[in-house]
């Protein structure tokens, strides 16, 4: 055979090798770009999904945030309506109890009316007009104006409002409103006329809330529109933004309307709708469908542009891996090729190597092997000589119950041409208690290779149980229970038996632990794990799960045997511990679930003893309870409130009104007291009832004294810096706030980071936070003081205080609970008030008077020489932005 035809043979042969190599390992050369397309599909598929959640979270959003607005643009459009029958009915009042002598010139240079937007006038009962705030354009008769004929006919006097249009007075665009005038004869004498330029009702637009496309409107009761804002642009001239308003139906509501057949600018937009208490007005507020879902396009793109880059990416591995694996494979069939030219067994290392040879019976079949070659290591391994070992058949080398396992093993191996296992013989002939056997099948015969892997195992073994013991007790930790409570459930299943856990945590162990020190509680801890082993049963098991939780185990045992088993562990923990540290005493709170009754599961059935421990807790401890369904729901429910709490306190839905305090001299507000609101997602503003005393109960009563004092302190320099006259806000100081040791540097900081004068704070302290350390008490009031702020003693008379301790304390302002003010106007409640505020006014304190609701009551405690009002008769708690009307 020439070179040429030497090449041209080795070409051929190699192409061939590679076609069988291609074929032999098809799948596993297939499979990568499977799973790239799989990968893919999956990225793609993700991304679309996260986007189309995006957008409906944005949409349902953007609905909970536009009937927010609504609801305040509402209450806001409603005492903007009662401001404006105010002024007509002031003016009415004065012009007939006057004889028709009022002046309104007079009355807008006395500043009585707003200076701008607003124009009043009063025509007489033939239409002529008699005076104004502004001289009119021209002597325009009214009588023919529907507002006029409408009163002139009319029985009773109602406020007309009137639609947007061109004033018959002002000849500009203008809101009427009307009353009717009569004279002494009780008979039509004239109408009372306020006009206002729309855009006072849509001056509450927030473009950082609504965007530049959103909507402010109002409606009348038959859904007509009256006004609209849409961005900067107030239409009330006839031209209508809104096409159709027949969805808009019901009190309130949300929606998403089409912009092509709802909008005249064909944009859809989010609306939400609220009618006003009175008047039956609509407030309609839109959100710009574009706007809210254009805030989401930098996140689409990245999620886009993510799945583009993860299907390359996933694409160009999938090529490199089936790359990769067909060269694997080519090299691994060359490596093969070679090992069949040697021999399968080589002096190396520590392993040892066996060549093996079938002995047939006279059926051809497999009767046994022999060795017929192996190196030195593996004649050491089984305790031989080399030259003794060549020859005997590995029935020979074992014995019946080794050989016969062997014997399977090798047949298995000739079957599928290779066998690998680990295997124990510590029980056998051959010396080794673990060896890695490892069979190949070559040309008939079968390579063995032996390694003595015994002394791993011994470290494995011994690293199993150090990482499945507690160091410090000596019990299983909570690693062993992972792996044992499934298999325990797998046999009590299997044996329709049940198996109890019992959860066990240390009562009063954190107090020894801080004053005894840590050595002291890790005696303790060895202790308590000794008298629990001796409570349990020999076939139960005690685990320690970290820090002062330890779990009992109990297999094939009845309900009563686990709480037989509780009772014997908490009897024994009633004996004190005698430590090199002292004497302590301890007790156990345990919980008992059972499978299969409780749970059907490991995880299930630790959690659920996890929360009878947790009940026995809340019930007092020391004691033991099985697991409750009903309770464990109550307490699951307990958790999910302060979850949400927390959750509120984060993502900053508390919210803050301000409750007008009155001057009960000159009727001015003279102060306001904040209080606390909780903007729920889904269920609207909440009142302080409904969390005030979880916060309590759970410690973040801190936390939200800090978000209410930062909030006021907030909003006092936006109202200083927007130039708003800014009066003293007080602030509720719980008990346990009052009793924390930073609460003085928290309150300094943050008068400081927000530029306020201590003086416009007011600290009201309740009566509980009084029963404290006396001195303690002195001290942190006197601190409060030194700041500049002023003090006040709140719900005075439901607690505990008393005349020393109010004559020691020194508080500037003392209001009265709103009990005592119900029972004013009883034949005892005037005396006991009056003595109230005669002994404040001695101590040199301010008096308030909490919970007034009516006429009557006002005059009263104004008579006693009460010195403020607060309560619903006066005003409810508003928003921050409310609060400007009070001040007008």
């Amino acid at each position: 055979m020439t070179k040429a035809q030497r090449s041209e043979h080795g070409w051929t042969s190699a192409r061939r090798n590679a076609a069988r190599v291609f074929r032999e390992h098809f799948l596993t050369i297939l499979l990568w770009p499977l799973i790239a397309l799989l990968i893919g599909l999956i990225s793609w598929q993700w991304t679309l999904t996260s986007i189309r959640e995006q957008r409906a979270a944005a949409r349902d959003d953007a609905l909970r945030e536009a009937a927010i607005v609504a609801r305040a643009y509402a209450e806001h459009l409603t005492r903007t309506l009662e401001a404006i029958d105010q002024i007509a009915l002031h003016l009415k009042f004065s012009w007939e109890t006057t004889g028709g002598a009022l002046k309104l010139e007079g009355v807008s240079r006395a500043g009585l009316l707003p200076k701008q937007g607003f124009f009043a006038a009063i025509v007489d009962d033939s239409g002529r007009l008699i005076t104004s705030t502004t001289p009119p354009a021209d002597a325009t008769n009214v009588a023919k104006e529907d507002f006029f004929f409408g009163h002139a006919v009319a029985l009773e006097d109602a406020l007309f409002i009137g639609t947007p249009r061109v004033g018959v007075f002002t000849r500009r665009m203008v809101v009427p409103f009307s009353r009717r005038l009569i004279n002494r004869d009780g008979e039509f004498d004239g109408v009372v006329l306020v006009s206002v330029v729309p855009e006072y009702f849509t001056a509450e637009y927030d473009e950082k809330t609504l965007g530049e496309h959103g909507m402010l409107a109002v409606l009348d009761a038959d859904r007509e529109l009256r006004l609209a804002r849409i961005g900067s642009s107030v239409q009330s001239d006839g031209h209508r933004p809104l096409l159709d308003a027949r969805a808009i139906r019901g009190a309130h509501g949300t929606l998403l309307l089409p912009g092509a057949t709802n909008f005249s600018d064909g944009r859809s937009r989010f609306i939400a709708w609220q009618t006003t208490e009175m008047y039956d007005m609509v407030a309609l507020v839109g959100l710009d469908e574009a706007d809210v879902l254009a805030a989401l396009a930098p996140q689409e793109r990245a999620l886009v542009f993510r799945a583009i880059l993860v299907t390359i990416l996933t694409a160009v591995l999938a090529a490199a891996a089936s790359f990769v694996s067909w060269r694997l494979a080519w090299r691994k069939d060359q490596l093969e090729l070679a090992r069949r030219t040697y021999r399968s067994a080589t002096e190396r290392g520590n392993d040892g190597f066996y060549i093996a040879s079938v002995i047939e019976d006279r059926d051809g079949s497999v009767v046994d092997f022999e060795i017929v070659d192996c190196n030195e290591r593996g004649a050491e391994l089984l305790h031989r000589r080399r030259d003794k070992l060549i020859g005997l058949r590995t029935s020979q080398i074992y014995g019946p119950r080794a050989s016969a396992r062997l014997h399977a093993i090798l047949l298995e191996a000739m079957e599928k041409h290779k066998f690998e296992d680990e295997l124990n013989l510590s029980d056998e002939q051959a010396g080794q208690a673990w060896v890695h056997l490892s069979v190949r099948r070559s040309d008939g015969q079968l390579a063995i290779t032996l390694r003595d892997i015994t002394h791993s195992k011994m470290h494995v073994a011994q690293l199993e149980k150090l990482s499945n013991e507690d160091p410090l007790t000596g019990l299983p930790n909570r690693l062993w229970l992972n792996n044992y409570l499934p298999a325990a459930l797998a046999r009590a299943s299997q044996a329709g038996g049940e198996l109890s856990l019992l959860f066990i945590d240390l009562d009063g162990f954190k107090r020894v632990n801080d004053t005894a020190g840590h050595d002291a509680g890790d005696e303790l801890l060895r202790h308590a794990a000794h008298r629990m082993k001796e409570c349990v049963r020999p076939q139960d098991s005690v685990a320690r799960i970290g820090g002062d939780e330890f779990v009992v185990t109990i297999e094939g045992a009845q309900r009563e045997d686990a709480a037989n088993v509780a009772r014997r562990i908490i009897q024994a923990f009633a004996e004190s511990f005698r430590l090199p540290a002292g004497v302590h005493r301890i007790g156990t709170s345990i919980g008992i679930s059972t499978f299969p009754d409780d749970a059907q599961d490991a995880d299930t059935l630790l959690k659920h003893a996890d929360i009878a421990m947790y009940s026995v807790k809340l019930d007092g401890k020391h004691a033991w309870r099985f697991f409750d369904r009903r309770r464990a729901d109550f307490i699951a429910h307990q958790h999910r409130k302060e979850a949400e709490l927390r959750e509120a306190l984060e993502s900053d839905q508390i919210v803050v009104f301000y409750q007008p305090r009155i001057d009960a001299r000159s009727g001015r507000p003279c102060g306001f007291e904040a209080l606390a609101r909780w903007a729920h997602p889904t269920r609207g503003i909440l009142e302080p009832s409904e969390f005030i005393d979880l916060a309590e109960e759970t410690g973040l009563i801190n936390r939200l004294g800090d978000v209410v004092a930062e909030k006021v302190c907030r909003q006092l320099a936006f109202w200083r810096e927007n130039g708003q006259e800014v009066l003293p806000v007080s602030i509720n100081v719980s008990a346990r706030q009052f009793m924390q040791p930073d609460l003085l540097q928290q309150l300094g900081r943050c008068l400081e980071r927000c530029g306020v004068e201590p003086g416009q704070i007011e600290i009201e302290v309740t009566e509980s936070s009084m029963m404290h350390d006396a001195a303690a008490v002195a001290e942190t009031l006197s601190s409060i003081r030194g700041l500049g702020m002023t003090l006040s003693l709140d719900d005075f008379g439901t607690g505990y205080s008393s005349l020393s301790q109010l004559q020691d304390l020194d508080f500037d302002v003392l209001k009265v609970d709103r009990a005592f003010t119900a029972r004013l106007q009883e034949p005892k409640g005037e005396v006991f008030f009056s003595a109230i505020i005669s002994m404040a006014h001695s101590l040199g304190m301010r008096v308030v008077a909490e919970g007034v609701e009516t006429r009557e009551q006002m005059e009263l405690l104004k008579a006693l020489g009460c010195d403020e009002l607060q309560g619903f008769g006066l005003s409810k708690p508003v928003a921050a932005e409310r609060v400007s009307a009070f001040l007008m």
